[in-house]
């Protein structure tokens, strides 16, 4: 499978709610709903690959419906905000 393919599996969505979209502007950071089995690594690379962004820190938890959610930091140098356009977030 090529790169682009294990990237696309990760990430399974972003998550499209105020508190995700208020932290875009405030802290340069996007969450998504990613792969239960994927690690911090695993994501950092898969939204590097697919958005040709830095990843400075990807944080995440188990959501009560069993979803895992990652907030992944964006590098200074990048806009979440031009990330989330790309994804039609805003």
């Amino acid at each position: 499978m090529s790169e682009a393919g294990k990237s696309a599996k990760i990430i399974i969505r972003p998550v499209q709610s105020e508190k995700a979209l208020s932290m875009i502007d405030k802290q340069n950071t996007i969450t998504f709903i990613v792969d239960i089995n994927a690690t911090k690594h695993d994501i950092k690379r898969a939204v590097e690959d697919l958005f040709n962004v830095k990843v400075e820190e990807v944080r995440t938890l188990i959501t009560p419906k069993g979803e895992k959610k990652a907030y992944v930091k964006l590098a200074p140098e990048y806009k979440a905000s031009e990330v989330a356009t790309k994804l039609g977030l805003m």
